[in-house]
């Protein structure tokens, strides 16, 4: 992404889109008053976020009966058609991870297999997004979360704890390939999850090979344990190596989320709040997802920035649309096209 003179003057930005992800299926509705339990307080939650300012909801599922994140898919039905009439605008993101809470005490937190991720491209009715991680990475969050930040919370606990800082996921070139080709089949828009600038180029040849053609819609997951941590001169450099037209938007993880999302804000880029990634407001006070969202809201008002409204958020995000060739997706995103073969001259002699 190239900047301009102007391009931190707010009438040359596009209005901010703020996603929220208040499920929270690493933690425990016990770890926060904030984390909803039932079907309809999780319905509730959305229509809370969207009042607040949000027009992105990251979706999980939670099972009420165990109060640990769903890993079944008429759950994630159930609660996209409840929330296709509670907030029909809203653009409606799952989390391709499904849940990588572990199922019990001890157990390891993973994602879960190929041929089950492959399913969410069956939900019904369908989501706007599924996000996509790229490349099998460390998911180590125990990296950045201190003692501090995981007290009073199952994070803390021993067993908990080892699951996390073990975590890992796999999105090899197999997944990767036919889970971008059932979801662009089914309409869905593929959300890329980006944590450092290896998976970035990924990307990029995915692109140049033909195996994905439409909007490069990504986060910069900015969460340590093998993607970035909270350096700025790594989102700078992230930033740098972007197509210029990209939808790019920048996640942290804990209060680091809030000098982060500031930057970004002020760079024309969108953010990312809510409890999946952060507890916390202050130092040592909890925030619930709305106050995070209001704080987003707050932040973009002071720099006269305006939010975006639901058909705004559509329209930036180019929910429903594809394209038609490697070279209409790569001029479309910002990237150069291709290099063609040419002949190669011999010198001849005189």
């Amino acid at each position: 992404m190239q900047f301009m003179d102007d391009s931190l003057l707010p009438e040359n930005q596009d209005p901010l889109v703020i996603q929220v992800a208040p499920y929270a299926p690493s933690f425990f509705p016990r770890d926060s008053d904030d984390i909803p339990l039932t079907m309809a307080e999780q319905v509730q939650k959305a229509v809370d976020c969207y009042n607040a300012g949000a027009t992105l909801l990251h979706v999980h599922v939670r099972e009420p009966d165990t109060g640990k994140g769903s890993k079944r898919l008429e759950m994630f039905n159930e609660m996209l058609d409840r929330l296709r009439t509670a907030v029909p605008k809203m653009i409606l993101q799952v989390g391709g991870s499904i849940s990588f809470a572990p199922k019990d005490e001890g157990e390891a937190a993973k994602w879960l297999s190929d041929d089950t991720r492959h399913m969410l491209a069956e939900l019904n009715p369908k989501p706007d997004q599924v996000t996509i991680a790229i490349n099998t990475n460390q998911m180590n969050v125990m990296e950045l979360i201190t003692d501090e930040d995981a007290a009073g919370t199952s994070m803390g606990e021993p067993d908990y704890k080892h699951a996390y800082t073990e975590m890992y996921y796999e999105s090899g070139p197999g997944f990767v390939k036919e889970h971008l080709k059932r979801l662009v089949a089914a309409g869905i828009q593929p959300h890329f999850m980006i944590g450092s600038i290896k998976d970035l180029e990924t990307v990029e040849r995915i692109v140049r090979q033909g195996q994905y053609m439409g909007p490069y819609v990504l986060n910069w997951v900015s969460i340590g344990g093998g993607h970035d941590g909270p350096n700025p001169r790594n989102l700078m450099e992230f930033i740098n190596r972007v197509p210029q037209n990209a939808v790019l938007t920048v996640e942290g993880l804990m209060r680091h989320v809030y000098p982060l999302c500031t930057m970004g804000i002020a760079m024309g880029l969108h953010v990312r709040v809510g409890q999946e990634d952060n507890l916390y407001g202050r130092r040592g006070e909890r925030a619930t997802s709305v106050q995070q969202i209001e704080k987003m809201v707050k932040i973009s008002s002071e720099l006269w920035r305006p939010i975006a409204t639901a058909e705004q958020a559509h329209e930036i995000y180019k929910i429903g649309t594809f394209y038609s060739s490697i070279d209409e997706t790569l001029e479309k995103n910002g990237w150069l096209p291709n290099r063609k073969a040419t002949p190669v001259a011999q010198r001849q002699a005189a």
